[in-house]
Parts: C-alpha cells; structure tokens; sequence
C-alpha cells in the first residue's frame, strides 16, 4: 500500500506539521527527503533499508561515496540529501558568526563537527577570527592525510593574512572515529603556531573531530 493511502497520522508529512519534526524516525525523515521509493517500495521502506544495510544515519552520509551504487538512491535522491545537509551546515555557520565571540572549544565544537565529522577523508581546516575572537570565516585548507608534508604552513600563515585574521582554531577530523590527537597532530600543530607567531597571529586551538565531542587541543594543554 502506498503512503498516501495510509492513516494521516501515521503518514511523514501530517506527522511532522502536527506532532513536530522530533517526532520522526530516522526513516521517516529521509521519506520526506526522498520524496518518493523505489520500485516495489515505498520511501520509509528505502529508509529503512539504507539506514539497515548501513548501520545507522552516520554511517549512511559518511557513506556517501558508494551512494551511485545503492539500488534505490539515484541522484535526484542523492542531491536532495546532500542539500539537506549543506542548508544544516549553513545554519549551524550562521550562528557561529553570529555570536559575539568564541570563548571554549563547545562554541566552536558544534559547528566543526558538522562541517568534518561525516567526511571519509581527512579535512584540515581554519576558522579565522578577529581581535575579539568573533568568526570572520571557515576554509578547508588541505585533505588528505594530516602530516608534515601534507599541511604547509607558509600556506596557513597567507590565509590568515589574507583574512586579516588576528587568530585561529584549526580542526581536523580523524575518518576513524578516534579523536585522540596523534604525534603527527601535535607536530603539525606546534610548526604552525610557530610559524604564526612570527606574524602576530594566535593560534586558540586545534580540535580533532571523531566519534562524539571534539577533542581540544588547547583543553589537554597541548598548545
């Protein structure tokens, strides 16, 4: 039976509009991405089965590039996922700017975690901030591996300069799930601090991104 045949309480979208988004299962939200199943299944069926063969919702959009090889989640489906989550990231942006200045690693935590958490690669990347620690923009600077020869600091310090940045929060996030930071971080870590010291920039934290809250840098007195 399709959707749309079902009891309006028990369908997604009258569900949502009466007893709120929270309301929903996991399946339930992605057959209102959706939009629509797949032959001989209806949109929570796809869900479900995603989320199943996945092994939750994290590991669903950490998945993201076998998704051409799902039967089921074409590229309309793929696309409207993707916008979905870019419009969170933008949101959760916005009100980091917003704020009047950064004080502890959660103000920034939050936002990072969105941008990195659920990426299979490994991303290095900057907030910039100005004098009173206010957001002036976020950049991914470097993926790949987080190593000496894969983060250039010459590059880092014309970053900062170019956003007249009068101080930084690095994040990377390990694909791993472990938010232990390495030898490789604290190395990494320690040349660019000096590097930008050299021109006058400070360097706040360095979070590292994994399963659960981001690890600080800073916090376990690694700066």
């Amino acid at each position: 039976m399709s959707i749309k045949h079902w009891p309006a309480s028990e369908r997604p979208r009258e569900k949502l509009l009466q007893q709120g988004s929270q309301r929903l299962s996991d399946a339930e939200l992605l057959a209102l991405v959706f939009g629509s199943g797949s032959r001989g299944k209806d949109a929570i069926s796809l869900g479900r089965e995603l989320l199943r063969n996945a092994g939750g919702l994290r590991a669903l959009l950490a998945s993201r590039p076998s998704w051409p090889a799902v039967t089921g989640l074409g590229p309309a489906k793929q696309a409207r996922l993707l916008a979905c989550l870019e419009l969170a990231r933008r949101a959760l942006g916005e009100e980091l700017q917003q704020r009047t200045a950064l004080t502890n690693p959660t103000d920034s935590g939050q936002f990072l975690r969105a941008r990195l958490g659920d990426l299979p690669y490994e991303v290095f990347a900057c907030l910039y901030l100005d004098n009173r620690h206010r957001v002036l923009a976020f950049e991914e600077l470097f993926r790949g591996t987080i190593d000496g020869a894969s983060v250039y600091p010459r590059e880092v310090v014309r970053a900062c300069l170019g956003h007249n940045a009068n101080a930084v929060i690095f994040a990377h996030n390990h694909p791993s799930g472990h938010a232990e930071p390495s030898e490789a971080d604290r190395h990494v870590t320690a040349r660019l601090k000096q590097a930008l010291d050299l021109v006058g920039v400070r360097v706040l934290d360095h979070l590292i991104i994994g399963d659960g809250t981001p690890t600080s840098m800073a916090s376990l007195g690694l700066l």
